[in-house]
């Protein structure tokens, strides 16, 4: 059987998904996706002002958020990656993976990742290549696109 990659080039507010078949065949474009949200400002992703709680003692507490609205977006964002390469490998459309991604991003796509599809991960390349041309990543990756 053909050696079927994915290569997921992402940051948090777009991706590209491109497939290659092995050396000397390229890279085609998969699917690309765009999260407008998460390059939003904060203000703008939240309706109201922190909610308010009774705290011992006099005075009232205000409850902040563990995380800010921009990181849930890429949250949010990792998480529908990590679906469609979980898709991908349940439905035998590749057998192997290597994602690019930011550090920060590249952690929320590997703890949204499944164990057998995080086993499908040859290389993780921790870089934001998603204005780059198929042609420049694909030079870029050529020493572990093509093993």
């Amino acid at each position: 059987m053909p050696q079927k990659t994915w290569i997921l080039i992402a940051n948090a507010s777009a991706a590209k998904l491109y497939s290659n078949e092995g050396p000397n065949t390229g890279l085609s474009i998969v699917k690309e996706f765009d999260h407008p949200a998460s390059r939003a400002k904060n203000a703008d992703l939240v309706t109201d002002r922190a909610g308010h709680m009774q705290s011992s003692g006099n005075g009232r507490g205000c409850r902040q958020p563990h995380t800010t609205p921009k990181e849930h977006e890429a949250e949010v964002f990792a998480l529908k990656l990590a679906r469609e390469l979980v898709h991908g490998r349940s439905t035998n459309q590749c057998n192997r993976v290597i994602l690019v991604a930011p550090p920060q991003m590249m952690g929320l796509i590997n703890g949204s990742l499944d164990h057998s599809t995080a086993n499908l991960v040859s290389e993780r390349v921790e870089k934001d290549y998603t204005k780059s041309p198929p042609r420049q990543v694909a030079e870029r990756l050529s020493n572990c696109i093509f093993l």
